[in-house]
């Protein structure tokens, strides 16, 4: 079992910043690649940005090409989105998850295919 819990969402303004947290324990070792999904009121869940746990690939959704980046501290076992140039589209309540499965040596961002979830954590951007 992998426990993952994440932090750092909050009210921002357009244009503004956040770093999002992701701190995983437990079975950590099993861990592929680490991704972060965002769900909006009324609609599904969706994929932002993956990591592999080596660090070797990462993979974004082109909605925030450029804006967000995904980086790991192997040390800590945690996982960041640092999220810039914020918009109103971008409010949502953010989830990192983990998928324990080898998937070609890449990071990917197909929601089945992540086995744990944390509870997620609200990012509101106001206009």
């Amino acid at each position: 079992q992998v426990q993952l819990e994440e932090s750092g969402g909050g009210l921002v303004q357009a244009g503004g910043s956040l770093r999002l947290s992701c701190a995983a324990s437990g079975r950590t070792f099993t861990i592929y690649a680490m991704g972060w999904f965002r769900q909006a009121p009324g609609k599904e869940r969706e994929f932002v940005a993956a990591i592999t746990w080596s660090g070797g690939s990462t993979y974004y959704a082109d909605s925030v090409k450029g804006r967000f980046t995904i980086s790991r501290d192997y040390a800590k076992k945690t996982v960041y989105l640092q999220m810039n140039s914020l918009k109103p589209e971008d409010t949502a309540v953010y989830y990192c998850a983990a998928d324990v499965n080898p998937v070609g040596g890449v990071a990917h961002g197909t929601i089945r295919l992540y086995d744990y979830w944390g509870q997620g954590t609200q990012v509101t951007v106001s206009s």
